[in-house]
């Protein structure tokens, strides 16, 4: 285990030798925050070619990504080593939330940090939330309008037949724009994946919980980086530029 986590432990020194000017005592959780940014910073390309074809699991990739640094990080404030001391405030990074209540209750100096911290995941958790709602709710809509986009051409101009009607239907949105076309179900199915996926966002607060301290501000950090990230990705005009051809019809990748 030393072999992957000593190479870890003097990097989060290190930076922390560099913050110590500006974050004192604090220097170790700030050196985890500044290694969670730099983490996701290299994963922002992966992100931004999510977002070009979103979907409710289009996160997923980055994320999995980042357990091999959620499992370092863990495994240098579970063992014994120089890092388990350092503190954020009041609290050690190695401590955990059920250890403190006896170190002064959840309103002691230590039990402060861990209700500052849970708080801070559950304002990620409810924006997240929100977003993921509103998301989804925008995606059912488009996809319903993509649907019934040729049914209401059809019925304005007249549907052509024959070998007109042939040639006909290789323009238009939906499927003949490179679109796979969604049934009833598979856009009810969409709803409810992405509503209930938000929600996922709380069960932060049930392992910042249990790991931790230093484990618990990675997942702050990364998870409000998420959030941020995809509020920005969305206000970009992500799929007006690349992912589309000329003319604006959206080619599918698969």
């Amino acid at each position: 285990m030393s072999v992957l986590t000593d190479p870890f432990t003097h990097l989060v020194t290190a930076l922390a030798g560099l913050l110590e000017p500006l974050a004192a005592h604090s220097a170790t959780a700030a050196a985890i925050v500044l290694i969670t940014v730099l983490a996701r910073l290299a994963l922002h390309p992966l992100s931004r070619a999510a977002a070009r074809g979103a979907t409710p699991v289009s996160g997923l990739l980055p994320l999995l990504l980042q357990l091999p640094v959620f499992w370092l990080m863990y495994r240098s404030f579970t063992t014994e080593g120089e890092l388990l001391d350092h503190r954020l405030f009041a609290a050690p990074l190695g401590a955990r939330w059920f250890g403190v209540l006896g170190e002064g209750g959840p309103f002691g100096a230590q039990g402060l940090v861990f209700l500052g911290l849970f708080g801070a995941i559950a304002v990620v958790a409810a924006w997240s939330a929100v977003r993921g709602r509103r998301s989804a709710a925008v995606a059912a809509a488009a996809a319903a309008e993509a649907a019934a986009a040729p049914k209401k051409s059809a019925r304005r101009s007249g549907e052509p037949k024959g070998p007109a009607r042939a040639a006909g239907s290789g323009s238009g949105t939906g499927a003949a724009a490179g679109l796979p076309e969604l049934t009833a179900e598979q856009r009810e199915l969409l709803r409810k994946v992405g509503s209930v996926l938000p929600l996922l966002s709380f069960g932060t607060l049930i392992t910042a919980a249990v790991v931790p301290l230093a484990a618990g501000l990675y997942l702050l950090t990364t998870t409000a980086w998420s959030v941020a990230e995809r509020a920005w990705l969305d206000r970009r005009p992500v799929g007006a530029g690349a992912g589309r051809p000329a003319g604006g019809a959206v080619r599918s990748s698969l």
